[in-house]
């Protein structure tokens, strides 16, 4: 059997769509969500150190830009498992030709797509339906010492979120904006 993904590229260096292929048949489908043998050539090389799932009951609500910072710097594979969302990664690595460029894509339960976010890029969403649910799987451990973050809303970035936003944590819309010193971050 041929390999059970398709990779393709983005506008941002190494931010990946990952296409799954089902197989199904009159009772259902089976859908590979992850194999390292496989998605090592999209450029996931390290084991998943951690696997999480969020629940947003509401739509328009924006989550992130989340990242951590080096030596925790992490890669994600994130995947829409239920309702649909807006998936945004922007570029905060130092001397990319795509710094601060951002990059959005609908994934949904019924899209089979997932989102790899490399290390250095900020993550973040707006759910486009009530009750969504994501799952996330990590290369590396949540390090709150490693924790960062930018504003959703950033000026410098400028990301065009689908749906007027109906929420945002408290500690996401305290992220702080870039300054103009902001260069990047070493990954």
């Amino acid at each position: 059997m041929s390999g059970r993904f398709t990779i393709d590229d983005t506008p941002i260096a190494g931010v990946k769509l990952v296409r799954r292929k089902r197989l199904g048949d009159a009772r259902g489908f089976l859908e590979r969500l992850f194999c390292a043998d496989e998605l090592n050539a999209a450029g996931w090389v390290k084991p998943v150190a951690q696997i999480n799932r969020t629940f947003t009951s509401q739509a328009g609500v924006v989550r992130g830009m989340h990242f951590q910072r080096a030596p925790a710097a992490e890669m994600k594979l994130v995947t829409c498992v239920q309702g649909a969302v807006f998936d945004v990664v922007v570029d905060l690595r130092r001397g990319s030709p795509t710094f601060l460029r951002w990059f959005g894509h609908t994934l949904s339960a019924d899209e089979d797509a997932s989102m790899l976010v490399p290390e250095g890029c900020a993550h973040g969403l707006q759910t486009l339906k009530p009750d969504c649910a994501i799952l996330y799987l990590h290369s590396a451990p949540y390090d709150a010492a490693a924790e960062a973050a930018i504003s959703a809303l950033e000026p410098r970035v400028n990301v065009v979120w689908p749906l007027p936003i109906s929420e945002m944590s408290a500690r996401d819309a305290a992220h702080a904006r870039l300054d103009d010193s902001f260069s990047g971050i070493d990954v």
